[in-house]
């Protein structure tokens, strides 16, 4: 069952989001309704088991993380609406559903029906859209689990899934720290270097850091060093969630031992191994590394990345070492950040050059306190639809009338949750 109709609670808070915006910018208000309602009546399904399905948008598949970014702005609603916190409840047992078939996929098909990349050298099965191993589809989930109770108080969705998925979780991030016990591998026959694993499907080789290793990136592109660092930051955070969880909630010291063991590894192996100096020599975040002297200065548009990294809850805004990170990716250090004539900021190696993503500046907006930064990205945003009326994946600087995917939910609730930051209304953590 899919939403026929925005439901009433939405739609007043539609309405409320207008009137604000009419005093800043009116588009703000149709694009944020034309993007809220979106998500509700294009990518949200309802199944008979009380689980929730979301489509990532022009791809018939869940992917793990987009789907917990897709309704994460509903959660201050979901706060008095039952319905609302069902559906989202309905989604976290979902994914739990699919961590416990598989932990090393990113991406699921609604049921078994052998859609996606079927021909992949790894362990494929007809319920699998996509097996690309990436830190951030296991941390999503838990935030969602986590923000949904902090929200509404309820608690019926750390089941017996979501407790074997716990085990699983931390079961790979354990293997991962030592990426030679890994039975992970992962080819696939194609043109596109990104979407294959090197040195037999292993990746290129790491030492050990404390951090756990990723073979892809949040934009299922492929890791060059092996230890993504925002998704070893994003790790860190789900992880105290679920000391939290099983302090409070769930009864158990032992995961929580073993959560704080891996956060406080995971975190010095980040302060260790990815704190490198930038050309003007200030100490900054590296985005990969592979402990053994290799390491990558640039970003992603996806989250995590380490401009994301207040807005996850890893570090301040004014963290002095955050704060030079961000001054150096807002900067042609950066090889995917570009200016033009209509738009400025961070691209990604998945689209094409000079594309910027409006995830990343959304990203820029809400991990700085600046209101006339806020306001400013929310403009050029709202300038840049193309006529749509929507977000997209990429955007040209120099002409918006040339984009990437024309339907691209998670883009679209990002702007909507800039808008609601803009306006103080924020997911309790």
């Amino acid at each position: 069952m899919a939403y026929e109709t925005v439901p009433t609670s939405v739609q007043n808070f539609m309405d409320e989001i207008n009137k604000k915006t009419q005093q800043d910018n009116p588009a703000w208000g149709e694009i944020f309704s034309n993007c809220f309602a979106n998500t509700l009546l294009t990518t949200v399904k309802r199944l008979e088991d009380n689980t929730t399905f979301l489509l990532t948008g022009d791809i018939p598949a869940m992917w793990l993380r987009d789907s917990t970014a897709q309704v994460r702005p509903y959660l201050p609603i979901a706060k008095n609406d039952s319905d609302l916190a069902d559906m989202i409840a309905g989604l976290v047992k979902r994914q739990f559903f699919y961590i416990n078939m598989d932990p090393y996929a990113n991406a699921f098909n609604e049921e078994a029906n052998n859609a996606g990349h079927q021909t992949d050298h790894t362990e494929m099965n007809p319920w699998i859209w996509e097996r690309k191993y990436e830190i951030d589809s296991l941390c999503y989930p838990i935030q969602l689990a986590y923000l949904l109770y902090k929200s509404t108080g309820r608690t019926e969705h750390f089941n017996e899934d979501f407790e074997t998925g716990v085990q699983k979780i931390l079961e790979v991030w354990e293997t991962e720290q030592d990426h030679t016990q890994s039975p992970y591998t992962f080819e696939r026959d194609t043109w596109r270097e990104e979407d294959t694993l090197t040195h037999d499907g292993r990746g290129t080789p790491v030492a050990k850091t404390g951090m756990t290793w990723s073979g892809f990136r949040p934009s299922d592109d492929r890791c060059i060093y092996g230890y993504l660092v925002p998704s070893n930051m994003f790790a860190v955070v789900v992880l105290d969630y679920l000391e939290e969880i099983y302090t409070d909630i769930l009864p158990q010291p032992e995961v929580v031992t073993r959560a704080a063991k891996l956060k406080k590894e995971i975190d010095a192996g980040i302060k260790e191994f990815a704190q490198v100096k930038n050309a003007a020599g200030d100490t900054i975040f590296a985005y990969e590394v592979d402990g053994l002297g290799n390491y990558s200065i640039q970003d992603d548009s996806n989250v995590p990345s380490l401009m994301a990294a207040p807005y996850l809850g890893y570090c301040a805004e004014d963290d002095p070492v955050y704060l030079a990170t961000r001054k150096t990716l807002l900067s042609k250090e950066n090889p995917y950040y570009y200016e033009g004539k209509f738009a400025k900021g961070v691209g990604s190696s998945h689209t094409p050059e000079d594309y910027i993503w409006p995830i990343a500046v959304s990203v820029e907006g809400m991990s700085t306190s600046d209101k006339s930064e806020k306001k400013r990205i929310l403009d050029m945003l709202a300038s840049t639809t193309a006529g749509t009326g929507l977000m997209h994946e990429g955007v040209h600087v120099d002409d918006p009338s040339k984009f990437t995917r024309e339907w691209f939910s998670w883009a679209n609730m990002m702007f909507c949750e800039l808008v609601m930051d803009y306006y103080d209304i924020r997911v309790e953590r």
